[in-house]
């Protein structure tokens, strides 16, 4: 939770971009004989199946044993805004205002991309990378709440993964696309495939521009001691962003010959905002006299730069497609600049300015094998190893000085910290039917070794620890139409470099943020029962879950005096937590399809270790509602409203978030189209929390002004009719 919307910064708080519309029903596809998620097959190779063709581009949904995937092929939310915005339409995920992701309610979510970790979602501005991603890059979201233990067990929630889009088209082929708003924001970009003989090129560049106006109110009362009253205080906050993101990619495929495929990638994005925020505090004393105030204005500049370079080998074996060796290099790197001059004007007291800053640099080398044997019966066997070395630097850098020249570092203020993890793995799963039942059991073990090392203050630790990670999935066939399941995994949420540093963050005058370095990893037990049914353009499912949770880490909010109060990190004695999910798929007449999706939940936390007594539950009701109308041919619309449920907090809760979309499309041809989507067409989506503790009482609300029109078109360039949409198999795999 933070107390403060971080005005210093707030450059780095992107809000999601503008555009963002219903995800069309996805529909059921028939299986038999795809390839697994994640696994390729290789080109021209004997019996391999490049994908499962869908009747309608508008409607596709695919469940495996382990996870289900959803195309994002005909969302107009992919057309015109960001991968956040994309996300907010595909069941069980929910996005807050501020571009956070959760599965089911639960924010430690991992995010992968073609099966693949990447820095840009982790750290500092995890949420600005989802919302300045462009959502048309992406083919669909694979979600998984309980995944085997081919993947890593990084994520309480579990993982989304996001499928880039690719094409098996000869040829030249590509797309470019252009949106601007009612606003002023804009984006576009071009993406291309070169298929000739053995080789395979492809290309996406896309730059994204956008402004939005952001806007924090707090209403705080903190208990005076001495009197046994409250001091209450109010703060104003406005922040106006402003700035672009730039993506590049390239990569190739070579087939050497039909068994083994040569794969390299190179992917650079950058990420650069200004922001001015001003801001207004008053307090009061516990009598209600005027205590103090101030009128605090800050200009600040964020940039982030991601690039990786990576390469694979694949070599399928005989004996079927499924027969394979998979191994993947990479290297990532990613630099976090954040800088702001702030300017203080105290009644009473002396006017103040400040420099604040921070630098972060951060580099990732993984190495991975995956082999996958298919054995008689219909066995499959799966193992592989996974080596992740990764090293954080962080700089802060601080100020403050009579006037703008004349600033003195702070020393509590600058401060270098270093963190190693570097993380050891290995796994094995093995899938076997018996008639309509089948099942899967999984093992992951790993090794995991982490160094710390505050430089400035001359202060060094380390940790190495070894875990067991079992998982068990298993199908029954109850008819043609109908599946049952049940599954149970175990996770774990990590504690980040900055969770486990000591050192006390600086945010402003009144705000400091600090990390624990005795947290605790926070271990999930998940366990799930699940019911399909699928009949041709119609599915049901329902899944009911429970998580028992031990030391979960939370943020803890503390009052220092003086109006200063420190959000620091430590772990909950323990949390539960269980719901219902339904989601409902089909159509009302020929030419409109619904998707609806609930989850009703309850959870406890008991958080008695931390000074509060006795244990907190509640229950919640999400939901979202999806239309759509393919009026003619070639005129299509969109709807599409969903809500968040309450939220659960150690020291209180944060309210429901809603919004509703609208969108139409026009197909000119086969090649090109018109879109028009309206974001939060009825100004809902804000964020509420409450913290209510005997000593504290405090509601924040943040907002943003995304609510606009969005205008944009795309065009298909390249030889020949565009295929049906399918599902390529050729992207993913374990991570």
């Amino acid at each position: 939770m933070r107390l403060k919307f971080a005005l210093l910064a707030a450059a780095a708080v992107i809000l999601p971009p503008a555009a963002g519309l219903a995800q069309t029903a996805p529909a059921p596809v028939a299986q038999s004989g795809a390839q697994p998620a994640g696994k390729p097959a290789a080109k021209d190779a004997p019996n391999a199946v490049e994908g499962v063709v869908i009747t309608s581009d508008s409607t596709a949904m695919r469940s495996s044993i382990d996870s289900r995937s959803y195309s994002v092929a005909n969302d107009l939310s992919a057309r015109t805004g960001s991968v956040a915005d994309a996300l907010r339409n595909v069941p069980s995920v929910s996005v807050d205002v501020q571009g956070n992701v959760s599965l089911r309610g639960d924010s430690n979510v991992t995010i992968l991309i073609d099966g693949k970790p990447s820095s840009q979602f982790t750290g500092e501005g995890k949420g600005d990378a989802l919302s300045s991603m462009p959502a048309d890059q992406i083919d669909r979201v694979e979600v998984m709440t309980n995944p085997s233990a081919a993947y890593r067990p990084d994520g309480s929630a579990g993982i989304i993964n996001l499928i880039t889009k690719k094409t098996q088209k000869p040829g030249l082929n590509g797309t470019v696309r252009f949106n601007i708003d009612t606003l002023g924001r804009h984006n576009g970009g071009i993406s291309a495939t070169r298929r000739s003989g053995k080789l395979t090129l492809t290309g996406d560049a896309s730059y994204r521009r956008d402004t939005q106006d952001a806007a924090l109110v707090i209403e705080r009362a903190t208990l005076d001691r001495a009197s046994g009253g409250y001091a209450a205080s109010t703060l104003d906050a406005d922040v106006e962003n402003k700035g672009g993101m730039t993506n590049l990619r390239g990569a190739f495929d070579y087939d050497l010959d039909k068994a083994n495929r040569l794969s390299g990638e190179l992917r650079l994005r950058r990420i650069a905002f200004d922001s001015d925020s001003s801001e207004d505090y008053s307090a009061l004393t516990p009598a209600g006299a005027p205590s103090r105030a101030y009128l605090r204005t800050t200009e600040g500049e964020m940039t982030r730069n991601n690039g990786a370079l990576s390469f694979d080998w694949r070599r399928q074996f005989k004996g079927g497609s499924d027969h394979t060796l998979t191994t993947h290099l990479e290297h990532e790197i990613t630099d976090f600049t954040r800088d702001a001059d702030a300017f203080t004007r105290n009644r009473p007291g002396v006017d103040l300015y400040e420099h604040v800053g921070m630098d972060v640099e951060q580099t990732r080398t993984n190495l991975k094998a995956d082999y996958v044997r298919p054995m008689p019966d219909s066995v499959k066997l799966k193992t592989g190893f996974d080596v992740e070395v990764a090293s954080n630097e962080y700089v802060n850098r601080g100020a403050e000085g009579p006037s703008a020249g004349g600033l003195i570092p702070v020393p509590s203020r600058n401060n270098r910290y270093v963190f190693d993890q570097d993380v050891y793995a290995a796994y094995v799963t093995y899938e076997r039917p018996f008639g309509d039942f089948s099942v899967q059991g999984g093992l992951r073990a790993e090794q995991v070794q982490i160094k710390v090392d505050d430089v400035t203050n001359r202060v060094t630790g380390a940790n190495d620890y070894f875990k067991i990670y079992p998982t068990l999935h298993m199908g029954y066939k109850l008819s043609q139409d109908q599946t049952l399941s049940a599954n149970f995994s175990r996770r774990v949420q990590r504690p980040g470099a900055q969770d486990l540093h000591p050192y006390r963050v600086y945010l402003d005058p009144f705000n400091y943020r600090q990390g624990n370095p005795d947290l605790q990893p926070q271990i999930t037990d998940s366990f799930e029962l699940g019911w399909q049914m699928r009949k041709g353009q119609t599915y049901y499912l329902a899944t009911a879950y429970f998580r028992d949770t031990k030391d979960s880490v939370t943020d803890v909010v503390s009052d220092l005096g003086g109006g200063v109060f420190l959000t620091s990190r430590a772990n909950l004695g323990k949390s539960r937590s269980g719901g219902l999910e339904l989601v409902a798929n089909g159509r009302l007449t020929p030419k409109l399809t619904y998707n609806l999706s609930g989850n009703l939940f309850w959870n406890e936390i008991d958080a008695a270790n931390l000074g509060f007594s006795g244990t907190r539950s509640g229950t919640a009701l999400a939901g979202r509602a999806n239309l759509n109308w393919q009026a003619t041919p070639k005129d299509f619309l969109q709807l599409n409203v969903f809500t968040s449920g309450k939220r659960l907090t150690p020291q209180g809760h944060r309210e429901p978030f809603k919004m509703l979309n609208l969108g139409y499309r026009r197909k000119v041809n086969d090649k090109l189209s018109f879109v028009v989507t309206a974001q939060d067409a009825l100004d809902w989506f804000q964020d509420v929390t409450i913290t209510d503790t005997p000593a504290l009482r405090d509601r924040q609300r943040r907002s943003a002004n995304v609510r606009s029109v969005f205008f944009g078109f795309s065009y298909a360039f390249g030889g020949g009719k565009p295929r049906p949409e399918q599902f390529d198999f050729s992207a993913g795999g374990p991570g």
